[in-house]
C-alpha cells in the first residue's frame, strides 16, 4: 500500500476511523478538530492515509510531532511513512505503544537520543461509572492569574520528573504551557482549607470525551490522596458539562493507584517519544 495526503473530502470518514480507536487518538482527533486543515497552529497537521481500504492514518504537525493511527501498517508502510517526515525537523512521536514501536524499529528513528521515551498503560472511565472520592474541606478552582507563579513552578517540576525535560529548560517551557492552560482554561488547582495543593488538567477535549495530563502534586503533599481527589472534582465538573467518558495514561505506579480509586480501568498502552533535541529527517 502507499500513503496519499488527505483533503477535505476526507473529513468526515477519517474523524469516525479516529473514533473507532479513541483510546489512542485523542491527541490526533482533537488537534484535527480544533484546528482542521491546511492551518498554521503549531499542533495542526498534514494527514495522510493508508491506501485506499481506510486502513490507518500518519500526520505531522507544523510543531514536528509524527502522529499514527494505523494498525494494519506493515513494516513497508511504516517505512513509507518516514520518507513524509524527510527534511522536517521533529520533536518526537506519539500514538499506540505498539504502532509506535513497529514505526521506530522499521525507520531507525528509535536510535535518536531521547529525553523521554515512554511506554505507558492507557485507561478508561464511563464517567456515570465515576467513584467520587470525600473532598470536604477541599475546592477546585480555574487556573488563572492568581496560581500563575505557583503553576509555573509546579510545571517545571513535572518536565523534570516526568517528561524528562534539561533543567536549564524547564522553566522557559514550564512558562509558556501554563499560559496555554490559563488561555484555553484546560486546569485547575485543588485547594485544601483555601491553601493551593495539587493541579489537574485535560490535554485533549472533545464535546464527549476528555484526555487527562499534567496532574500533579508537590513532593511534600504526596500520598494523601490529593490528585485522586483534584481529578475527581474537574471530572465531575465535565461531567455536568455533558462528557460523559475520560482517558488517560499513567505515568507510575502511584499514579496507576490514583485513577484506579474512582474507577478507570486498563485500555491499551500508549508510547510518547521526545527526541533530545530538533533533527531533520534524512
Amino acid at each position: 500500500m502507499s500513503w496519499r495526503e488527505i483533503d477535505q473530502s476526507d473529513l468526515a470518514w477519517v474523524e469516525a476511523f479516529l473514533r473507532e480507536h479513541m483510546q489512542s487518538s485523542m491527541f490526533f482527533l482533537s488537534n484535527l478538530v480544533e484546528h482542521g486543515l491546511n492551518s498554521q497552529a503549531v499542533r495542526a497537521m498534514r494527514i495522510w492515509a493508508l491506501g485506499d481500504g481506510r486502513k490507518g492514518l500518519f500526520a505531522l504537525s507544523n510543531g514536528g510531532m509524527i502522529l499514527m493511527q494505523a494498525p494494519d501498517a506493515t513494516e513497508d508502510d511504516w517505512r513509507a511513512a518516514a520518507e513524509l517526515c524527510k527534511g522536517r525537523a521533529l520533536i518526537g512521536c506519539l500514538g499506540e505503544g505498539d504502532q509506535v514501536a513497529a514505526f521506530f524499529a522499521a525507520t531507525g528513528l528509535g536510535e535518536r537520543p531521547m529525553s523521554l521515551n515512554e511506554r505507558e498503560p492507557g485507561y478508561r472511565l464511563d464517567l456515570a461509572l465515576m467513584v467520587m472520592p470525600e473532598c470536604d474541606g477541599f475546592a477546585l478552582v480555574p487556573l488563572d492569574e492568581t496560581h500563575r507563579a505557583l503553576a509555573i513552578t509546579w510545571r517545571a517540576v513535572y518536565h523534570g520528573e516526568v517528561l524528562g525535560t534539561p533543567e536549564h529548560k524547564c522553566v522557559e517551557i514550564a512558562a509558556r504551557d501554563i499560559a496555554g492552560c490559563i488561555e484555553r482554561d484546560s486546569h485547575r488547582i485543588l485547594l485544601k482549607d483555601g491553601v493551593p495543593v495539587a493541579m489537574t488538567g485535560f490535554n485533549a477535549t472533545l464535546p464527549d470525551t476528555v484526555q487527562i495530563g499534567g496532574v500533579f502534586t508537590p513532593s511534600e503533599a504526596r500520598g494523601q490522596g490529593l490528585a485522586r481527589r483534584a481529578l475527581a472534582l474537574h471530572l465531575q465538573e465535565a461531567r455536568d458539562e455533558g462528557v460523559t467518558t475520560a482517558i488517560l495514561f499513567a505515568a507510575n505506579e502511584a499514579a496507576a493507584r490514583a485513577y484506579e480509586a474512582i474507577g478507570f480501568q486498563r485500555d491499551g498502552t500508549f508510547s510518547l517519544m521526545l527526541f533530545a533535541d530538533e533533527e531533520e529527517m534524512v
